[in-house]
């Protein structure tokens, strides 16, 4: 989490909204093997108290993540900020960023809390691409679809902190920002300079 201030979120639920939004983390553990990393789908339950996603039985983490402190990053849109779009030129470039961190204890699911995340994956994601119909796993055989998630192992981590970082220009001024909106977008961050807009009125710390 980025130290200045300025760059948390004041919405108490922006951190939540992105992370269902983006719906794919960074998992971090550290195993006797030194530091790990997995990437997978993510699940943030309706109280956003916990996380579940699921990695491959083969992964590296999979067999230390049981019991273990995990950090889970979910990072948003990014770019570049050139200084030479800030009116002032005593400024240095910098990176304008959405990072959410969570933190918690990792436990290994069963196979039926693994087949409801699944079921819940699936679910969310078929809505957003519409597909119609939507895919399920009525339409597998059962016995392939058994056997395909023989070869995955789901979890579930307990949030025990967030650490959200959305850091858009917010310590600077409404004009700079504006320079900076309009520099990101005819780079061709789009996203960013959507969110920078969205984010107009909320300059805590500025």
């Amino acid at each position: 989490m980025h130290p200045n201030s300025a760059f948390r979120p004041r919405q108490d639920d922006l951190a939540e909204l992105l992370v269902r939004e983006i719906g794919f983390a960074a998992i971090f553990a550290a195993t006797p093997d030194g530091p790990r990393v997995a990437h997978a789908p993510v699940v943030l339950a309706e109280d956003r108290t916990t996380l579940q996603f699921h990695l491959a039985r083969g992964n590296a983490l999979t067999r230390h993540l049981d019991g273990a402190a995990a950090l889970a990053v979910v990072q948003g849109p990014d770019a570049y900020v050139s200084a030479s779009w800030y009116a002032d030129a005593n400024q240095v470039p910098t990176w304008n960023y959405v990072a959410i961190e969570m933190e918690g204890v990792a436990r290994k699911l069963d196979d039926a809390a693994l087949v409801r995340q699944l079921d819940a994956l699936s679910e969310a994601h078929e809505a957003r691409v519409g597909a119609n119909p939507p895919w399920t796993r009525d339409k597998m055989n059962p016995a392939l679809f058994s056997r395909m998630t023989g070869t995955i192992t789901g979890f579930e981590m307990r949030i025990a902190a967030w650490r959200p970082t959305i850091k858009l220009s917010q310590n600077k001024s409404a004009d700079e920002r504006a320079r900076v909106v309009a520099g990101v977008e005819a780079a061709g961050h789009g996203a960013l300079a959507q969110l920078m807009r969205h984010l107009g009125g909320d300059r805590e710390g500025a």
